[in-house]
């Protein structure tokens, strides 16, 4: 098959092409600038707008609106995170916190979904947690006790049982919990730009190079034009570092995954003709790993430093036969040139797993670094940041600034040695789930 470079993606080519993009090419005024595009840009601008009916607004993308992070994620909303090894109240405390802002984020996008009549295929069907090897069973049994804890519906499956449910003789063991949505993120982020009110300007291919503040005003540099406004936000996740914004509180990881032709009916009964299914990993450098509605096999198996924003098609090539490998491991019945498109994808992540919601300058506020589940919980901060920088408040407000804020990084020398050998070693325990 041939591979796709990494301009687009699988759930993008599902997609029409849109035709109006609009792109700065010379001096525009705004009471609001929103920077990126993306759930939590796009949400930002939909409320501010509704908030602020007379009030300009402008919403300014490096890329095209809703495709990048946002189009290009394996598509989990997510309840729950794998976590392991609490034996203190204050950390079930913390964990239950995180899994509300968490579930937050899904009756939000329940709610957009809802109300503009959006088909992302939205599928309720929950999620395993699973593992090649038996040993694992151990974490998940406590992991179990703890969702049960806090109230979350979720069951343990051996082997057998996930083999009919799967189509694989892959996992030894795997906890299933309840509460998670697979959809297809590029029809989603699709549906926020065609939400948009109609006193949102959306510019496109547009990247922010400068800010700077003149009296009542931020003077803003694009690379094609300059915005003055009175009030900015930053939605830019896995770019806030290379704005210098919270620069020592987050940092990049590019992360890479490929999808499958649709798989033919011999095929997909050679697997049991499986329900749509998602499966993430006990390990963390394991294979994230879903079937789609459309009968697609989606993985996800690298992740590491990568600073540019595009790979080339020979780095792509050398990730998308990882990924084949990993498929075949799982599928060995199934062809092995089943892969259709491969690409990359930049998430923001901080050193205790904390989100960025934030006030930095007069009239400056960002949300960000979701730590790979910015679905759900970028569109609830796009809502929370626009209504915080409005001068309201919320109890959503009061229950995101009541999360742990991230921790100070270390110098870079020493983050990205850090970062490395972390997935270096990552890596080597989760060798037999890749």
């Amino acid at each position: 098959m041939n591979i796709l470079n990494d301009n687009t993606c699988a759930w993008i080519n599902d997609l029409s092409t849109r035709t109006k993009i609009n792109v700065l090419t010379n001096k525009d005024d705004c009471d609001w600038l929103i920077v990126g595009a993306g759930y939590t840009g796009l949400s930002a601008a939909r409320v501010l707008a509704k908030l602020h009916p007379t009030k300009n607004i402008i919403l300014a993308d490096a890329q095209l609106a809703g495709e990048g992070a946002s189009s290009r994620n394996s598509g989990y909303l997510v309840d729950t995170t794998l976590n392991d090894g609490f034996n203190t109240n204050k950390d079930i405390s913390n964990y239950k916190n995180k899994t509300l802002i968490y579930n937050l984020g899904i009756e939000v996008i329940k709610k957009f979904v809802k109300d503009y009549q959006v088909d992302c295929e939205w599928n309720e069907c929950g999620k395993y947690f699973a593992s090649s090897k038996s040993i694992d069973e151990k974490k998940l049994k406590v992991f179990s006790k703890l969702l049960t804890k806090c109230g979350f519906e979720n069951n343990l499956f051996s082997q057998n049982e996930l083999s009919k449910k799967l189509g694989t003789t892959f996992y030894k063991v795997a906890l299933y919990t309840k509460g998670g949505i697979l959809l297809h993120p590029g029809k989603l982020a699709r549906a926020m730009i065609s939400a948009l009110p109609n006193n949102v300007r959306l510019y496109e291919n547009s990247y922010l190079v400068n800010w700077i503040k003149n009296k009542d005003f931020y003077n803003c540099k694009f690379n094609n034009g300059l915005i003055r406004t009175k009030k900015i936000i930053f939605a830019t996740n896995g770019f806030l570092k290379s704005l210098g914004i919270k620069k020592n509180y987050n940092f990049p990881l590019t992360l890479t995954a490929s999808m499958t032709r649709k798989l033919t009916d011999k095929e997909f009964k050679l697997i049991g003709s499986p329900n749509e299914w998602g499966v993430l990993p006990v390990r963390p450098m394991g294979a994230t790993i879903r079937m789609t509605k459309s009968k697609r096999i989606l993985i996800r198996n690298t992740v590491e430093i990568y600073n540019p924003q595009s790979m080339s098609n020979l780095d792509l090539k050398k990730r998308s036969l990882k990924h084949s490998i990993g498929i075949k491991k799982r599928f060995p019945q199934l062809p092995s040139d089943l892969i259709e498109s491969s690409w990359s994808g930049i998430v923001s992540r901080s050193r205790n797993s904390s989100q960025i919601f934030d006030k930095i300058d007069e009239n400056i506020y960002v949300a960000g670094c979701y730590n790979g589940s910015g679905i759900g919980v970028g569109t609830l901060f796009g809502e929370q940041i626009a209504i915080k920088a409005s001068n309201h408040n919320s109890k959503e407000i009061g229950l995101i600034e009541n999360l742990n804020k991230p921790t100070k990084l270390p110098p870079d020398y020493l983050l990205n040695l850090g970062i490395r050998i972390k997935l270096m070693y990552e890596s080597l325990r989760a060798k037999s789930d890749i």
